[in-house]
């Protein structure tokens, strides 16, 4: 018997695994939709959408692979919390006038720093994936030029303050938010945020999110496994302690490079 998969094997064994990414992260669409018509997404789209419950030594070598080519634990990344070698990478693809994604901010986020990326196990990475147009992309290279004064964070906490669409997210407005997050140098954020710099880290978020087939926002993926919306604090959670727990199985930040 041969002692590894051939390369079309192995191939088509990746293949499937990022099919089931995009299916479960299809998911977040059902739940977006029942909770905008006050259903339980619990009832409505099946229970809420995690990690794959059951998994063999295969999937999660193939998981783990995902998560080596996705998350990227640069040192001084500034659209970054926590440390690079933290045992549990959850990757966040979002859009600045997804109501979704501002619930996650302001209600999930939060709690899942205090308790995990203050500790050190987690590490969170921000990608930009705009799905809602002009505006979307004016907000998100605005993140990004924050990001260049060492204010990324502040300045993608007031974007999703409160839900911002269309002409609330113009330039001269990010422009006013920028100074109120505590951006020094307005005119260098200004040309920051239309500069092709900006637009080149843009593309390489969304480049990421089109592999692997994101489809709506938020989705998510912790240690290479998907979850889709904003589900409740619990389910993030949970899914970051078996993930952390399955690192210290194999010596901590498998998912490094």
């Amino acid at each position: 018997m041969p002692t590894s998969a051939s390369p079309a094997r192995k191939a088509a064994a990746i293949g499937a695994v990022l099919a089931l990414v995009v299916a479960v992260i299809a998911i977040a669409v059902a739940v977006g939709k029942a909770v905008e018509h006050g259903r339980d997404p619990g009832t409505a789209a099946g229970p809420p959408a995690s990690a794959a419950p059951q998994e063999d030594a295969d999937q999660r070598k193939l998981y783990d692979d995902l998560a080596r080519r996705t998350s990227r634990r640069i040192p001084g990344d500034p659209l970054a919390a926590g440390k690079p070698d933290a045992p549990v990478v959850l990757v966040e693809y979002a859009d600045y006038q997804c109501s979704f994604c501002g619930r996650f901010t302001r209600e999930t986020q939060p709690a899942l720093i205090k308790k995990y990326v203050d500790a050190g196990t987690l590490r969170i990475e921000f990608r930009n994936f705009t799905v809602f147009g002009a505006a979307s992309e004016r907000a998100a290279r605005a993140s990004w030029a924050a990001g260049r004064q060492g204010k990324f964070w502040q300045l993608h906490d007031l974007l999703y303050a409160t839900t911002r669409k269309g002409d609330a997210l113009a330039e001269d407005k990010l422009a006013d938010l920028a100074r109120t997050a505590g951006v020094p140098d307005l005119a260098k954020f200004r040309a920051d945020l239309d500069s092709p710099a900006a637009a080149a880290a843009l593309k390489k978020d969304q480049d990421e999110g089109y592999r692997l087939g994101v489809q709506s926002t938020p989705s998510f993926l912790v240690n290479g496994r998907p979850i889709a919306g904003a589900q409740e604090t619990e389910v993030f959670g949970q899914a970051i302690e078996q993930a952390a727990a399955e690192a210290g199985k194999h010596g901590g930040a498998g998912a490094g490079k």
